[in-house]
């Protein structure tokens, strides 16, 4: 079963994204910040399948993209799942890293979970 870490610092959102990916079979680890994030990314040797983060996280407006990279440093090749309510740029695009998707803000359970099947399964397959 895969396990996706869910970093997002709304408590709604988190719950919400929470819920969907586990009823959709994964297993889920919470993150609310970029330190809980980091701790987590650092301290799980290959348990971690795919991180699945906003991009503002408190106070910090790209809070998601150092957990991103972080995250891409500790777990090479790991994809990712950013997702923002503010707006997206090519600029944004090319901070991300590889692999990954983005969902806008708010996202529907479809867009979450086929952004997540979509990499995992590209991940399985390479």
């Amino acid at each position: 079963m895969p396990t996706v870490l869910i970093v997002e610092d709304e408590v709604p959102l988190l719950i919400f994204a929470e819920c969907m990916l586990q009823t959709a079979g994964y297993e889920t680890i919470c993150a609310s910040t970029v330190a809980e994030a980091l701790a987590i990314v650092e301290n799980t040797d290959g348990q971690l399948d795919l991180l699945f983060t906003d991009l503002g996280l408190k106070d910090q407006l790209d809070g998601g993209l150092d957990v991103g990279h972080a995250a891409a440093k500790a777990h090479p090749g790991l994809p990712v799942v950013y997702t923002t309510g503010r707006g997206f740029t090519d600029g944004l695009d090319a901070l991300f890293v590889e692999p990954h998707k983005f969902i806008a803000k708010p996202y529907t359970n479809e867009h979450l979970l086929t952004a997540v099947a979509d990499l995992l399964n590209n991940k399985r397959g390479a």
